[in-house]
């Protein structure tokens, strides 16, 4: 058997950069979705694709071993994970950045799955849709426990707290199994920007008909459209029948690594499916070109006629207006006041906003947004607890010192309070 694949990533309609990578080829299924904000996920979401690449470069032979083929993944995970540690030791403000890795590795007969953060792999067979994968997040560890459902799992306040990642510092743990595959399977690999929104009925639905081409565009689509405001990156890959002879497909590579790879920014440029919602002025009206008859301007004795060409009247020359200075002065007050609202409203806002961050150690909520300017503090401590890093674990206690961020004061308290129920007990208790 062969695969027949297709890969979108798209930046969104809400962040200004992709911190989504995946790598789709003959042999090899990858999505990374970088976690880090200001320590750029961008960059450790793309370094680990560019390692687990080499997976389909060199695929594994047809007789190989359900445990070597495994091992051959491991040892993927780990190469990427060392190599982020690299990037860190050479450039320490990327410290605190991580990206989750989800891969499935094909022989021809089975994939080896590859697995940890909260990207997300499925399995669409007979009409029936099946999660390969199990987060690594708080929120699941809430759902296996049955003390919440699947439903109040999305809109938790905590749904973003990762557990195990590739960041290059804590011990790896990937989760690694094999699937047995069938023609007629259809493979999805996606970050939670598609999995967070969508159930496994629409996913099951969109699934169910069309290409793998079709399958990928309509996913991320759909996830925009249900509201998702994280980057999206979707990889179809169908199960057909195939032999020696077929000319393999071109890898894809999308997302943050592709634009690595083109020696650009990550994913500054817009989203493929914003529409009207971000500004396409498809549906403005056309400019007229009709100019009114009595059109016409006196730079000299003599004004241009009413009948000239429109074109002609349009970039004619202008007489120049009266009181310049005057009429520039007022410009530069406008712009200057409405410099000083603008100001005045950020400042505002900023005093509306909370996040978690820590003090001497100590989990603290903070009022206002997690930066700073040039001699002007943009926070400052709101509301203390009795949570101290020491008894977090360090994957927890690193994002504390990074800040969380909260929509509301409950919501910041809320974290707190799920932070104080994952404290460790006090040594000696």
């Amino acid at each position: 058997m062969r695969l027949d694949y297709s890969a979108i990533s798209d930046v969104g309609r809400v962040r200004k950069d992709n911190q989504d990578s995946g790598y789709v080829g003959p042999h090899l299924v990858a999505v990374c979705d970088g976690v880090g904000g200001a320590a750029r996920g961008d960059v450790a979401s793309s370094t680990a694709i560019i390692q687990l690449r080499q997976l389909d470069e060199q695929p594994p032979p047809p007789d190989t071993g359900e445990a070597d083929l495994l091992g051959l993944v491991n040892t993927a995970l780990h190469r990427a994970h060392d190599k982020i540690a690299e990037l860190v030791d050479q450039d320490p403000s990327l410290d605190g950045t991580s990206t989750t890795a989800t891969l499935a590795l094909f022989d021809g007969q089975r994939v080896a799955m590859g697995h940890v953060g909260d990207s997300r792999a499925y399995l669409f067979r007979d009409g029936e849709i099946s999660q390969l994968t199990n987060d690594h997040t708080f929120v699941q560890t809430l759902i296996d426990e049955g003390r919440i459902t699947e439903e109040e799992a999305r809109v938790h306040p905590h749904r973003n707290l990762i557990l195990r990642a590739l960041d290059g510092i804590h011990d790896l743990e990937p989760d690694l199994f094999v699937i047995e595959l069938k023609t007629g399977d259809r493979l999805l690999l996606c970050s939670d920007g598609a999995s967070g929104v969508l159930d496994a009925g629409r996913l099951a639905d969109i699934l169910s008909s069309g290409s793998a081409d079709f399958a990928a565009v309509e996913l991320v689509r759909a996830s925009l459209e249900a509201g998702s405001s994280d980057n999206v990156t979707c990889l179809v890959a169908d199960v057909v029948d195939g032999s020696p002879d077929d000319p393999p497909s071109p890898p894809l590579l999308v997302g943050a690594a592709a634009e690595m790879k083109a020696r650009r920014r990550p994913a500054q440029g817009r989203s493929l499916f914003r529409g009207h919602r971000a500004g396409d002025t498809g549906e403005l009206e056309p400019v007229r070109a009709e100019i009114p008859s009595e059109v016409g301007f006196a730079i000299s004795s003599d004004p241009i006629p009413a009948t000239s060409d429109p074109e002609a009247v349009r970039y004619a020359p202008r007489p120049p207006s009266r009181y310049t200075w005057l009429s520039r002065l007022l410009a530069l007050a406008v712009a200057v006041g409405a410099l000083w609202i603008l100001a005045a409203a950020a400042w505002s806002w900023s005093q509306d906003q909370y996040y978690v961050g820590e003090r001497g150690g100590t989990v603290v909520i903070y009022r206002g947004v997690d930066t700073s300017l040039p001699g002007v503090e943009l926070s400052h401590p709101y509301e203390s607890s009795n949570v101290t890093l020491d008894r977090l674990s360090d994957f927890q206690a690193d994002q504390v010192r990074d800040g969380i961020d909260a929509s509301s004061l409950a919501d910041a308290r809320k974290t707190v309070d799920g932070l104080a129920q994952e404290m460790k007990p006090e040594s000696g208790s």
